[in-house]
């Protein structure tokens, strides 16, 4: 199926009217082209894949167009997913690998401008003060020097708090693999984060990113 995801998430209430009540029976639905299948597919899991998005890439100005790519790759290869029931789990990784894209593209000379604080997406709560911010600002000029598989698993574990072994299977990767790839991460951001004053909390173990106590 190529169908494009809507560019406006469904109001609430459209999976429940809708009756694709597992994801079993929506993976289904969308095998079949069924009416409405292609809505309830982002309107559960359009907030999912933006707040993976946002731990990885941070403040990026083509944050909702790399959502959008990962709908439509996503779509695009729903008939490869073996298990229907590991819908989420499978569209995980299409998040990851659409990141990593976008992380290379960076790389090759695409890296946008100073995003400013009031364009910040909400990687924390609304609440979050100033300080939080700035962290995060800190955190992701961090990232930004990191190899993308090495950013990608250090975002995954320590900014979203997913268990190694989700990090791993999102990366499509070995348990031992992730491993490593966290301690390549974690040195070299400890090593930079101590240039910056407002990681010191970081260092000490004490701060937290979108909910998740930092290592």
């Amino acid at each position: 199926m190529t169908a494009d995801p809507p560019s406006e998430p469904p109001r609430s209430g459209t999976f429940a009217r809708i009756g694709f009540t597992s994801d079993a029976a929506l993976v289904e639905a969308l095998w079949a082209g069924a009416p409405g299948a292609v809505e309830a597919f982002y309107d559960r899991y359009g907030a999912f894949v933006l707040r993976v998005l946002c731990r990885v890439l941070g403040a990026d100005r083509e944050l909702m167009d790399v959502h959008h790519d990962v709908f439509v790759r996503a779509l695009g290869s729903i008939r490869e997913l073996k298990n229907p029931s590991s819908l989420k789990s499978w569209l995980t990784s299409v998040t990851v690998f659409t990141a990593r894209s976008a992380i290379q593209r960076r790389t090759r000379g695409r890296w946008l401008s100073i995003v400013p604080r009031e364009d910040l997406p909400e990687l924390e709560a609304a609440t979050a003060s100033g300080e939080v911010t700035e962290a995060l600002r800190a955190t992701y000029a961090i990232l930004d020097t990191l190899e993308a598989n090495e950013r990608i698993a250090f975002a995954l574990r320590f900014i979203d708090g997913m268990e190694l072994t989700e990090v791993a299977a999102a990366c499509g990767v070995s348990l031992a693999t992730i491993k490593r790839r966290l301690a390549r991460a974690e040195d070299r951001f400890v090593a930079l984060a101590r240039s910056h004053p407002v990681l010191e909390d970081w260092l000490q173990g004490g701060a937290r990113w979108g909910g998740t106590t930092a290592p």
